[in-house]
């Protein structure tokens, strides 16, 4: 029997990873906060409306995974027959003190909760009733990583927001009928065996650029700290917004993107809490995800993300540090972004197969700490009519990881969240206000003013 490559939408070799990296004691997942407007928009009933209809129009969404017996491939999606929206949807007030930060509270325990393998890997919360002036009603948004990577959650708030062609399709393809059967999924599988080995020498040519990509495995192991623990089950996060424009101007002028402000300034703060706990490295290496594409769409989500470990300086001037980021991460760079997947990818996915790969990322001295930076709509946007007043990203850190960091930028403002395990960095406050005073110094030494 042929397979008929249509009815079986394998997880892709990035989407693997991510599955198999899901060990620690908080799962993998990522999501957003998106806070609305409430004078002259819309009422949290229209909101949840909007919602339950544009997130049911995401074929993604109305997927399980399915994971196949031993020899039949890797796990695919199938459209569950079940799918109840009311699963995945819910709301609640704020509670007290019913501020942003008792929004962002929720959203961790969404973000930090286990999602059921039974029912598509997602789920939504609409927090009403905000005593903020920038946003009085909040959708928090929760996925598993096996799902899509920063570019594809874009994709789906992308989706989300008003403008949108309300008559498209509610499928990309039309779904199948029935699951695939094995003797399909046995010949899939040996299909795609046969396409990796023909694709071997193009993956062979491009690990130079990999490696490059990983920076050669210059400077050896990262400098020991104490953020660099097992990390538990708690999770605290904290904000900061910068004006995009300032950082991108500041930047510019030492040949600099906003990324590298970006890994200046977690640097800087970083030295600061270690510094008040007697520690003084040179540097830290940031792990800073490189995406292997510029756009996608909601029924093209998935994982394609390879990684660049910086090492950032924390000794000299704003200036200085600025000067020498740019410099390496402008030699890490290829042509084609995100090749280090092909060496890191099948490293993890056999320790995990093997069992150890909890053990390795809770012991591992290769990076720090891990910085991700996601382009989000560059003007306001709205939803039922609601103006978005600002998105901010979450992510969870793992292994040995204490403190991460993601930023996404909205109509001109760049946020900032940092999280951690509040139990090994229970300074949060003082990183929060560190990671602030570091992009009025940068900002400040190249002749510009924060705003």
């Amino acid at each position: 029997m042929v397979a008929d490559s249509s009815r079986i939408d394998r997880i892709g070799p990035g989407d693997l990873t991510e599955l198999a990296s899901d060990v620690g004691p908080v799962p993998l997942h990522v999501g957003a906060v998106i806070f609305f407007a409430g004078e002259g928009g819309s009422d949290p009933a229209t909101l949840r409306a909007a919602f339950a209809e544009r997130l049911s129009g995401i074929r993604r969404l109305r997927q399980r995974l399915i994971r196949p017996a031993p020899g039949l491939g890797r796990p695919y999606w199938f459209d569950d027959d079940h799918f109840d929206i009311d699963a995945h949807l819910s709301q609640v007030r704020c509670p007290a003190a019913g501020d942003r930060d008792a929004a962002i509270t929720l959203a961790v325990e969404a973000l930090t909760r286990p999602l059921p393998p039974s029912r598509p890997l997602w789920r939504a919360l609409l927090v009403t009733d905000i005593a903020d002036p920038h946003g009085h009603t909040a959708m928090v948004m929760v996925l598993h990583h096996v799902l899509a990577d920063g570019i594809g959650g874009l994709a789906i708030l992308a989706h989300l927001v008003d403008g949108v062609n309300s008559a498209a399709s509610r499928y990309e393809d039309a779904p199948p009928s029935t699951s695939p059967r094995t003797g399909e999924l046995l010949a899939d599988n040996m299909i795609g065996r046969l396409h990796s080995v023909r694709r071997a020498p193009q993956a062979l040519a491009r690990l130079p650029d990999a490696w490059a990509e990983l920076g050669r495995g210059s400077g050896g192991r990262a400098p020991r700290c104490s953020f660099n623990a097992p990390t538990g089950v708690r999770r605290a996060f904290r904000t900061v917004e910068v004006d995009l424009d300032t950082v991108r101007r500041t930047g510019r002028r030492r040949h600099a993107t906003v990324n590298d402000v970006l890994l200046v300034a977690v640097g800087g703060a970083l030295a600061t809490v270690l510094h008040a706990r007697g520690e003084f490295p040179s540097e830290l290496v940031v792990s800073v995800p490189v995406s292997a594409r510029t756009a996608t769409t909601r029924g093209r989500l998935g994982n394609r993300v390879g990684v660049m470990p910086v090492r950032v300086p924390l000794e000299g001037t704003p200036h200085q540090r600025l000067v020498s980021v740019s410099r390496r991460t402008r030699a890490q760079k290829s042509s084609v972004r995100g090749l280090s997947a092909a060496l890191m990818g099948p490293l993890f996915r056999i320790l995990a197969a093997v069992g150890v790969f909890r053990w390795f990322v809770n012991r591992q001295h290769l990076v720090n700490t891990f910085l991700s930076d996601l382009p989000g709509p560059s003007s306001a946007v709205t939803l039922a009519g609601a103006p978005v007043t600002s998105i901010v990203p979450m992510i969870v850190g793992t292994g040995n990881i204490g403190v991460a960091f993601v930023a996404l930028s909205y109509a001109g403002t760049l946020t900032v969240t940092i999280t951690v395990d509040p139990d090994l960095v229970p300074e949060i406050d003082d990183l929060e206000d560190a990671l602030r005073e570091q992009f009025h110094a940068i900002i400040a030494s190249e002749g510009g003013s924060a705003q």
